[in-house]
């Protein structure tokens, strides 16, 4: 049977896996068809959180992180190539970008309250169990090993964008030609919605949700955005981000939004997370020395800074 742009209909899901909201949408001119990809490309995401979550006490990141400094742990292929990529980026970013960067939750509180600041001996200790050459990986034996105790690793800065792209995946091998995922700002799209054109992405103001600071369109890809609206901490007046320099073990001074475009939400998570540690100028020096990579970043005071080729890529309507 051939259908027309006029019998499509994008079908949404909204629930919350791996600590956060997801949607995911699915355009088809058959419900059934839309709604059996959706339910799939869900089944993918909680697979994949029971793989990679660090909270939950039954996977290989738990266990992995049970044997710092003390054994490698064998890890299945999949996760073993997610933290392979993981150090790839660290290395790219300088170490901005640090998957062992995780452990900074033990120490600073980012529940939007005031508090104090990390003496030096309490910095020198989370240097100590921070840095992504201290994780230690093993090809043959697909081993992963933390060397120093007290180590962590976690996948807030990219697991996200990994679970969206294998949703799509799925989803797009059930037959689904457009479709979004949505997970609470790392955004995967393909094909167009039902009256064609492209996707619209919305830049909220992240202290006035309501409030749209640009819109652009993308015909495919991702747009992975942070913003420090949530989770921060206020010290000696000043309001950190969430984000922790693994470099430094501080906090960064939160900027208002960063936003990736990319063809691949894993990497665009985990750039956004890199560009928020180095800031406006070294952030976008770093962009713009990669080839398909653009992005946004909105400072405090609302100001925009785009990358070299922005333009190219999304169409700025507002």
């Amino acid at each position: 049977m051939i259908t027309t742009s006029a019998t499509l209909k994008a079908h949404h899901h909204q629930l919350k896996l791996m600590g956060c909201g997801f949607t995911l949408t699915a355009v088809s001119a058959d419900p059934q068809h839309a709604w059996d990809a959706i339910r799939a490309g869900v089944a993918e995401i909680d697979r994949i959180e029971r793989l990679i979550s660090s909270w939950r006490t039954d996977t290989f990141t738990h266990r992995i992180n049970q044997q710092a400094g003390i054994a490698p742990v064998a890890v299945p292929n999949e996760l073993y190539g997610l933290i392979h990529r993981s150090l790839k980026v660290s290395q790219l970013t300088f170490g901005a970008f640090d998957i062992s960067g995780t452990v900074a939750r033990d120490h600073w509180k980012f529940d939007g309250g005031e508090h104090p600041s990390l003496n030096a001996a309490e910095i020198a200790e989370l240097k100590r169990v921070m840095g992504y050459r201290k994780i230690g990986l093993d090809e043959g034996k697909k081993t992963v090993f933390l060397k120093e105790k007290g180590m962590k690793i976690g996948f807030g800065g990219i697991g996200k964008g990994y679970a969206a792209r294998r949703a799509m995946d799925v989803m797009r091998n059930l037959g689904i030609e457009s479709g979004l995922v949505n997970a609470s700002g790392d955004l995967m799209a393909w094909g167009s919605p039902p009256q064609g054109g492209d996707w619209a992405v919305m830049v909220r103001d992240p202290e006035h949700r309501e409030t749209p600071l640009l819109t652009f369109g993308i015909p495919y890809g991702s747009v992975v955005t942070s913003g420090n609206d949530e989770n921060y901490t206020v010290v000696e007046g000043r309001r950190l981000s969430h984000i922790v320099d693994p470099r430094t073990g501080w906090p960064v001074e939160a900027l208002k939004c960063v936003s990736v475009l990319s063809p691949d939400p894993e990497l665009g998570d985990a750039l956004a997370t890199a560009i928020s540690v180095l800031g406006v100028r070294d952030g976008l020096d770093l962009i713009n020395r990669l080839r398909g990579i653009e992005a946004l970043v909105i400072d405090q005071h609302n100001q925009q800074y785009f990358s070299n080729h922005f333009n190219q890529f999304a169409h700025v309507s507002a």
